[in-house]
């Protein structure tokens, strides 16, 4: 299991919403002895299973076995998950993107182009912070949500390893896309490092579409 414990821990303070990612994979190496790096170091593909927890008014798990994704919320009276949103679908498109937008100035120019597009199209801007708390927003009310890479972030901040592959797992497995800045299916990436980071962009496969336009009009070429 590869886990991110608090993901938006710099939202504590404020009492705004925080969550966990995890992900699981099948060890490779013999269980006669310790783990290895290889057993972590795998594609999306080879996921047996990924979720988050959404610390918010209710807690909530979202969780993936690869066949749907379905959510449980907690009830405290019991202490058990109970199914209360099964068969999740994002939806083809949403009314919301969710971006750093203080960064505007530090995005390349087909993101700053695409959030123009955004704003011309008059969608809300939701960014909270915390990836679990963004995402599970568009997960129900569609959207786009977008980690480009900065001036300072050139590969970008999330970690493709404990972030961005369990999430695409989820999001894919609710119908919705989910690649990088670079157009390459974040699933499909080899993770070589364990704190490798992964630029974003994921949520309704039409506003995906979209931003792919975007890259392919604007991004300057390699």
């Amino acid at each position: 299991m590869i886990i991110d414990p608090l993901d938006g821990s710099s939202n504590i303070d404020v009492n705004v919403s925080v969550g966990t990612i995890f992900s699981i994979f099948r060890r490779k190496s013999p269980a006669s002895g310790d783990c290895n790096i290889g057993d972590f170091l795998q594609k999306g593909p080879e996921l047996v299973a990924a979720g988050y927890v959404l610390y918010g008014t209710s807690t909530i798990l979202v969780y993936t076995t690869g066949e749907g994704v379905n959510g449980f919320t907690l009830d405290p009276s019991i202490g058990e998950f109970c199914l209360s949103h099964p068969s999740i679908q994002i939806p083809e498109r949403g009314n919301y993107y969710s971006v750093n937008q203080g960064y505007y100035l530090k995005f390349d120019l087909e993101m700053r182009r695409y959030i123009d597009h955004c704003s011309d199209l008059n969608l809300g801007l939701r960014y909270i912070g915390s990836m679990v708390s963004d995402i599970h927003r568009i997960m129900f009310h569609g959207g786009i949500f977008l980690y480009p890479s900065t001036r300072k972030y050139t590969q970008g901040k999330l970690r493709l390893l404990y972030e961005c592959a369990p999430i695409s797992m989820i999001v894919e497995q609710a119908g919705g896309s989910a690649m990088d800045g670079n157009l390459t299916r974040i699933l499909d990436l080899q993770p070589k490092d364990l704190h490798e980071r992964c630029t974003v962009v994921m949520g309704s496969p039409a506003m995906v579409r979209e931003m792919k336009e975007f890259i392919e009009k604007y991004s300057a070429p390699k």
